[in-house]
Parts: C-alpha cells; sequence; structure tokens
C-alpha cells in the first residue's frame, strides 16, 4: 500500500492528464478525418453559399484530400503512439513487467472506444455539421504539417510507381459523375427515388455518351418530299402528313436539295391565290425550292449533347444525319433528344399506333424490333446491352449472328427471343420472355 501510494505522485498525475489529453486528440483527429471525407460537398457548397465560413473552409481544404488525410494521420499517429508510450511507462513503474501487457490492454480498449468508434460514429451521422466545426483547426493542422505531408506524399508516389500504380490528384473531379448515377440508382432502389425521375435524371447524364446515330430516325422510315411533284400534289402530301417539316429531294432520296416547312408552303401557297392574276392557275410555275430552307446535315457519331446544342445555337431543331461517306442515314430533331430525358411526347396529330410493348397472356412480352435497346431497358427495368446494337431486332441479329426466319428462338442475356414476325430482312416483332 506505502509503494502504490509512494508511486501516486504528482508524476503519475501529469502523466494520467496527458494520457487523456492525447486521447481527446486522437478523438479529435479521428473524427475530423471521418466528417471531412464523409460530408457532401454538395451540402457544404450550399452551406457555403448561404453564408457559413466552416463549410466554406471545409470546401477548401477537402480540395487536395491527399494532403488533408495526411496531415490528419500524421497528428493521430503521433498523439497514439505518445499515448501508448506515457501508459506503458506508466504502468511499467506501478506493476512492473507486467504493466506492458496491462498497458497494451487497456490503451487498446481505450483508443477503439473514446478515441476511434464514438467519433467516427457521430461524424458519420453529423457529417456536414461536424466538418464545419473543425474545419478551422485542421487548416491549421494541414499548413504546420504540410511540409513533412509533402515529403511522405513524395515518398509515396515514388513507392507507388516502383509497383507500377500512378495516384492521380484529380481522379475524384472525374469520379463526380459516376458517384451522382450511383446515387441515384441507389436511391431508386432503396425506394427514395421514384422511376421516372431515375429515368429522367439519367437520361439527361447519358447525353454526353451517345451519339444520334443511336435515336434518330432511320432513312427507311423518312417521309420525303419529291422536287419535281406538281405544285398541288405536293401541297396534298404536307397536309396528309404529321410532321411540320419534311425533306425536299430531286432525282433520287439520297440526293437532298431542302427542308420544307408546312408553314412556309401554305404561306407562299396562299399568298398565290390571293392574287390570281389573268385567271390561269395561281400554281402554276410555282417552285417548293423557293421557300424551302437549306438542309442542316450533322455527322451520325456527334454526341446528344453537342447536337442539342447546336439545335439551340442554331434556333432549328431537325438535323439530317450522314455516316462518314456523307450517304443519308436517317434524321434527328430537338424532341428526339428531349423524349431520351423525359420519355415519349406525343400531341394530337400523332399517329395512334400499337404499344411497342405489350405483354401476353403467357408473361411474355410482344416488342416492336425497331424499338431501341435503351427505351425497353427503361421501360421494363432490364439490362440488356446496348454496345453492340441500338434496336431489339438487332440484338438478336448480333448474337445469332445471321438473320433469324420467323419462328426462331434464341437464348442469351438472361431472356428468351422469339422472332414473331418478319418483314423481308427486318425483324418486325419480337417476344421476349425472362428466364427463370
Amino acid at each position: 500500500m506505502d509503494d502504490l501510494t509512494l508511486h501516486l505522485d504528482s508524476a503519475f498525475w501529469i502523466s494520467a492528464a496527458a494520457i487523456l489529453g492525447l486521447l481527446v486528440l486522437s478523438a479529435f483527429f479521428s473524427g475530423s478525418e471521418t466528417a471531412l471525407t464523409a460530408a457532401s460537398r454538395g451540402k457544404l457548397r450550399s452551406q457555403a453559399d448561404k453564408g457559413s465560413k466552416g463549410a466554406a473552409q471545409a470546401l477548401e481544404i477537402t480540395e487536395d484530400n491527399e494532403r488533408l488525410i495526411g496531415s490528419v494521420l500524421l497528428g493521430n499517429n503521433m498523439v497514439n503512439i505518445l499515448a501508448t508510450s506515457l501508459a506503458t511507462a506508466l504502468f511499467t513503474r506501478l506493476f512492473g513487467e507486467s504493466g506492458v501487457a496491462l498497458a497494451t490492454l487497456i490503451m487498446t480498449l481505450l483508443v477503439l472506444i473514446f478515441a476511434e468508434v464514438l467519433p467516427k460514429t457521430y461524424a458519420i451521422t453529423n457529417a456536414e455539421v461536424a466538418a464545419a466545426r473543425v474545419a478551422r483547426p485542421i487548416r491549421v493542422i494541414v499548413l504546420v504539417f504540410s511540409p513533412v505531408v509533402s515529403a511522405v506524399r513524395l515518398l509515396v508516389r515514388g513507392m507507388l510507381r516502383v509497383f507500377g500504380v500512378r495516384a492521380d490528384p484529380d481522379s475524384q473531379i472525374l469520379a463526380v459523375r459516376d458517384e451522382i448515377v450511383g446515387a441515384i440508382t441507389l436511391g431508386h432502389s432503396e425506394g427514395a427515388v421514384e422511376k421516372e425521375d431515375r429515368d429522367r435524371l439519367l437520361g439527361a447524364l447519358d447525353l454526353g455518351d451517345r451519339t444520334v446515330e443511336e435515336i434518330m430516325l432511320h432513312r427507311s422510315g423518312i417521309e420525303m418530299i419529291d422536287a419535281s411533284l406538281p405544285p398541288r400534289e405536293v401541297l396534298e402530301q404536307c397536309l396528309a402528313s404529321a410532321h411540320t417539316r419534311l425533306p425536299v429531294f430531286r432525282s433520287e432520296k439520297e440526293n437532298i436539295v431542302g427542308v420544307i416547312h408546312a408553314k412556309d408552303l401554305l404561306r407562299a401557297m396562299y399568298a398565290r391565290m390571293s392574287d390570281p392574276g389573268d385567271g390561269a392557275d395561281p400554281l402554276d410555275g410555282f417552285d417548293i425550292l423557293d421557300v424551302a430552307m437549306k438542309p442542316y446535315f450533322v455527322p451520325e457519331t456527334t454526341t446528344l449533347d453537342d447536337q442539342m446544342r447546336q439545335f439551340l445555337r442554331r434556333h432549328t431543331h431537325f438535323a439530317l444525319v450522314v455516316d462518314e461517306y456523307g450517304a443519308l442515314q436517317g434524321l434527328i430533331t430537338l424532341e428526339d433528344i428531349l423524349e431520351e430525358i423525359v420519355g415519349e411526347i406525343t400531341d394530337e396529330f400523332d399517329a395512334e399506333g400499337e404499344h411497342p410493348v405489350r405483354k401476353a397472356d403467357d408473361g411474355s412480352f410482344l416488342v416492336d424490333g425497331a424499338m431501341t435497346i435503351r427505351d425497353l431497358n427503361r421501360a421494363m427495368d432490364w439490362l440488356l446491352p446496348d454496345e453492340e446494337a441500338n434496336t431489339i431486332a438487332g440484338l438478336v441479329i448480333h448474337e445469332a449472328q445471321m438473320i433469324p426466319a420467323q419462328g426462331q428462338v434464341f437464348l442469351f442475356h438472361g431472356f428468351r427471343f422469339e422472332v414473331v414476325a418478319k418483314k423481308e430482312n427486318r425483324l418486325s416483332r419480337l417476344k421476349i420472355k425472362p428466364l427463370e
């Protein structure tokens, strides 16, 4: 008893207080690391815009995560090692050689509970608030430890290069889009984001990765006007069409010489009919090319994002798509691009055709062969690949490595595909059923 009392002198209490203080510092470093790495930069930006200086400082120091983590880990390791060393010396003084094992056990529990789990749990549940609070002192610590951290960073990068690994400080900038996509997908799977909202958001994000070739109307489906037709036939065709803009060709359909707008055509013909002159047919000598617009051609490899910007800049929303040889491939409109974001857009003039996806009695789905794989995936929440083909019919032909006959059945990608209808070499209707 006298020996224990002898050891409980002022040096003991100073050491105990130092250990306690170091544990508090360790908790601060651990919580700060978790808060600053877990905090949403979007939320911090919103708080900073509202006047939060702590959030603004948190944004500033998290711009260089490598430097931040290096400084925090350096401080955390220093205080943990120092606290453990003091505890070992203290317990060795009190209990002799057995004090080493006792110090290891006690310090492990104290560090685990009070310097790791407790502060990190709080930081995770209040990431933005905690990040704003610790930003100022952590900023000072980063500045103080900056020379040491820079030296360590160079050493670490040199060692990584030996193993063929290159650290990219801008990788988080490039990963922002993937992070947004992942958050939207996860939110939908957890029920926090509706399917329609998910489709719109992902559709907008995908515009930069997709080309006009993927969504254009193929040339086989383009409605055109022959420039050599009599004016009245041109008028009849224009009035019978559901479209307001129609390409005009001469001699052959590959030779597009203009684009006529129904309003321009009707306005020009009305002006002639209002002034019949000597009583002859007012439409005699009318040339459709006099009122047609110059055609606007775009390459099939143009991204949807770039094409939408071009439409807005040129104040038009109709373009003809050509391949690398200048041959006509199809046409694309601004509405086509917007439909990739908001879904199908229809009005009172659109033809009321059969829905491209219809469920059959046996649980399978009847699908129009011209429907794009992306649209089918969005409609059914499927994951059919669209790297090698744009349409469902194209996917079947690609996988079969042949043009299937009507009635043929194929199994791939976890689905059963049956060719229900075929027109010449085109698969017009398919029956698709997910495999159990």
